[in-house]
């Protein structure tokens, strides 16, 4: 069971993608318009993110965030729970490689959450513009 999966198609502001290599299924993404720190957000923060095991470490998660982030110009946040250590470090490393250097990190604490969030402004916005 997992109950958030209804906001895959339910929430406005929502859209959810299924990541595929070679055909098969690899995991799957949400890209939603809330942050965790910020009233009002005009942007886009990850939501959900998942891969499989066996495509792990294999540049399969990089990609579906690249390309996340290159269909969503403009303004991102992905808030990682403290707890989960590897997806720190998954998500500065994809974010420092993405923008060449230019995110911030912040620490947050809020209800009762903890973690690190990532933000920046994608390149691809300044493309567009």
């Amino acid at each position: 069971s997992y109950p958030e999966l209804s906001h895959f198609w339910t929430d406005p502001g929502s859209h959810p993608f299924l990541i595929r290599v070679d055909g098969r299924l690899a995991g799957f993404a949400r890209v939603s318009n809330v942050s965790r720190i910020h009233t009002p957000f005009e942007g886009h923060s990850v939501a959900e993110f998942f891969v499989l095991r066996g495509c792990r470490r294999n540049g399969v998660g990089t990609w579906a965030a690249t390309r996340l982030f290159d269909l969503f110009p403009g303004r991102w946040e992905i808030a990682t729970p403290a707890s989960n250590v590897p997806a720190i470090a998954f998500w500065r490393s994809v974010s420092q490689r993405y923008t060449g250097g230019r995110y911030e990190e912040v620490w947050a604490t809020q209800d009762g959450w903890r973690g690190t969030i990532e933000s920046f402004v994608s390149p691809s916005a300044h493309r567009s513009q």
